[in-house]
């Protein structure tokens, strides 16, 4: 296959964006894209050499996979052994056994499944996992097995039949992808049905050329490689964290990026562009820059501060791509010239490495993440504790009759068990955390309290979830008993700032509407939690019923767990990694300005002061925590709502 070191000055386009996304720079919203390009391009080489071979009935599968081997794993296995000790000097137990996971999962191929399990991609959770990059190796890893086969078997047909199939694969991919970025956009972003498409664009581009030339019109390779570019440049500055992704929107960098492979010929400005030798050299090495900005940026915010100084993680990407080059020049190099690295050394490396890191990351599950590195007082570790589900909270139902329903079927009694219910407490997750306390009270007062809860479920009549379909008929149920018993009080607690803007970033958040089928937009979060925090209040005064609003506890930066960790290794005090009072007002501050502007209608209990001083909201003290992750409470944090909850809950004797 003849060099194009226009190709190689694509990956730098790649790469770039995709660091710089990861580092935080707002600028490069976008840049996640450089994934699809990365896609689109091994794609194209991967399917060129394939048919090449074919054609000259020189293709050997095992020559193929050592291929592979040669090109992925030394790099890969390197990062992943340099990365163990700093794991287990710096990541919490909860971490360090879910890099165990990570370690078995990308030795084995599977990360993105493992990821796509975990959690999504954006947000601050997914940026201190060392090894989340890796599940586009695991996408092009598994697409590796397949498509060689499916070559091989319809080989000997006409190439009609081949491309055929292969374009209602893409259609079927694109057309999935685009389904599942709105209905399971986790899955779909992660997982190789839904990004097949993406390397199929290649796959096209290889057969085009593999019997045809380059466009012979000079202006038109010129324009459209231009134009090529302009798609690539849009999708990295105008593309953000909210576009849903891989959907047609995926068409705009993945089609440029095919397009700048068929037309960035020499003699374009394009070509003379993604030739120029620092722009080359960025490409060369750009696949041990890529393992390694990840690793390096979560380590680094695992070790310091969250708010990495810009310049601190300026020189971070700079380290990136010094150990870049090192791994490049003495790694990948070796390990891909035959004459210093033989088939049977390259195949014992690669099991080898595969059984190691599966064992160590087996030792880090079994050893529970090892908690007896940092030795947290009972105490403290018992603080971490959540309290019990049961049947109260993310109970399964579908549809249910509200003129003849079971409580109990979907809900739970806390305190006195009787006939009539005095109050109803609801929420999202939040409210599970005051669980167990307003049992107590309720115990203590001999009234009938009857809870339910759901997940990302905001409390407010007439409210739509992107992803709770039954949270409107939740709360339906809730003003039906509210209505049929006549209670004395509805309570309601949420994470009020999740179906708003999410946490500090922005980059998390539930989108919600007034209509069943939206439009889910980041712009019309405001308008329909006004318009339905409204309609809860007319609803339930017109029954004279009062209706409580507790506000949520302050977001922390991390988790209560991860931070307790810090200070028991002397990275700093708890106030360091406590949030700023400041911060945490102004997430919430559109909640709380609307129920302050309405406590003629609610009673509001804000309880911002119960957790800070003038300056910080602390995550607990010394001897134990107030949270069991980095929002919701403890069981022994919700003791500080003591007062509050036992003035809301009156006596009923």
């Amino acid at each position: 296959m003849e060099y194009r070191k226009e190709i190689d000055g694509l990956r730098a386009l790649a790469v770039l964006p995709v660091i710089f996304f990861h580092a935080g720079f707002d600028i490069f919203s976008g840049g996640f894209v450089g994934v699809d390009i990365f896609f689109v391009i091994s794609g194209y080489l991967i399917t060129t050499i394939i048919i090449n071979e074919m054609s000259s009935n020189n293709f050997s599968l095992i020559n193929f996979y050592e291929r592979r081997a040669r090109r992925i794993l030394p790099a890969l296995f390197f990062v992943m052994l340099l990365s163990i000790p700093f794991a287990w000097f710096w990541l919490t137990p909860s971490d360090l056994e879910g890099f165990g996971k990570s370690l078995i999962a990308v030795s084995t191929f599977s990360s993105n499944i493992l990821f796509w399990r975990e959690s999504g991609y954006f947000g601050a959770v997914s940026e201190l996992k060392p090894l989340l990059h890796t599940w586009s190796l695991a996408v092009e890893e598994q697409y590796y097995i397949i498509f060689p086969l499916f070559l091989m078997l319809l080989w000997k047909a006409k190439l009609k039949l081949i491309l055929l199939s292969l374009f209602f694969i893409f259609l079927l991919s694109l057309t999935l992808a685009h389904w599942s970025s709105f209905n399971y956009p986790i899955a779909s972003f992660y997982l190789l049905p839904t990004r097949g498409w993406e390397l199929l664009i290649g796959v096209f581009i290889a057969f085009y050329l593999k019997d045809n030339k380059f466009f012979k019109s000079s202006k038109l390779n010129e324009s459209l490689s231009l134009f090529g570019f302009g798609l690539i440049v849009y999708s990295i500055f105008y593309f953000n964290e909210s576009t849903p992704f891989p959907s047609l929107y995926a068409l705009i960098p993945t089609l440029g990026t095919g397009i700048l492979i068929l037309t960035a010929v020499p003699n374009t400005l394009m070509n003379r562009f993604l030739g120029l030798s620092p722009i080359v050299g960025v490409g060369l090495i750009s696949y041990s820059a890529y393992l390694w900005h990840q690793p390096i940026l979560a380590f680094a915010r695992h070790r310091f501060f969250d708010e990495t100084p810009k310049l601190m993680t300026l020189l971070l990407i700079l380290g990136s791509f010094i150990l870049a080059y090192v791994s490049w020049r003495w790694v990948e190099k070796p390990f891909r010239n035959k004459k210093i690295t033989t088939r049977k050394t390259i195949f014992i490396f690669s099991f080898a490495g595969i059984i190691f890191f599966s064992l160590v990351g087996g030792i880090f599950i079994n050893l529970n993440g090892a908690p007896e590195r940092v030795n947290f007082s009972t105490e403290l570790q018992q603080s971490f504790e959540r309290p019990s589900v049961e049947n109260c909270f993310d109970f399964s139902f579908d549809e249910i009759n509200l003129d003849n329903f079971q409580e109990r079927e979907w809900g739970c009694f806390l305190g006195e068990k009787k006939e009539s219910i005095d109050y109803i407490f609801f929420g999202d997750s939040h409210s599970l955390s005051l669980k167990d306390r307003i049992s107590s009270i309720a115990k203590e007062r001999r009234i009938n309290v009857f809870y339910a809860g759901l997940s990302s479920c905001l409390p407010f009549q007439g409210i739509y979830m992107e992803l709770r379909g039954n949270c409107n008929l939740l709360n339906k149920m809730i003003l039906t008993i509210a209505k049929r018993d006549n209670v004395k009080g509805l309570v309601l607690s949420a994470k009020w700032a999740l179906y708003l803007s999410g946490d500090y970033s922005g980059s998390e958040g539930i989108l919600i509407s007034e209509n069943r089928d939206g439009p889910f937009l980041n712009e019309n979060r405001s308008s329909a939690f006004t318009n339905t925090f409204h309609k809860t209040i007319k609803e339930f005064n017109n029954l004279k019923i009062p209706l409580h609003i507790i506000s949520q506890p302050p977001l922390q930066y991390r988790t209560a767990e991860s931070s307790y960790f810090k200070v028991a290794k002397n990275f700093g005090n708890i106030k360091d990694f406590s949030v700023k009072k400041k911060d945490f007002e102004r997430l919430e501050s559109f909640s709380h300005k609307l129920f302050a502007h309405n406590s003629d209608k609610i009673t509001y209990h804000h309880i911002l002061e119960l957790f800070c001083n003038d300056n910080y909201c602390e995550f607990g003290n010394e001897k134990y925590s107030y949270y069991y992750d980095d929002d919701h409470l403890s069981i022994l944090g919700s003791h500080k709502l003591n007062l509050l909850l036992e003035q809301i809950f009156e006596n009923n004797s």
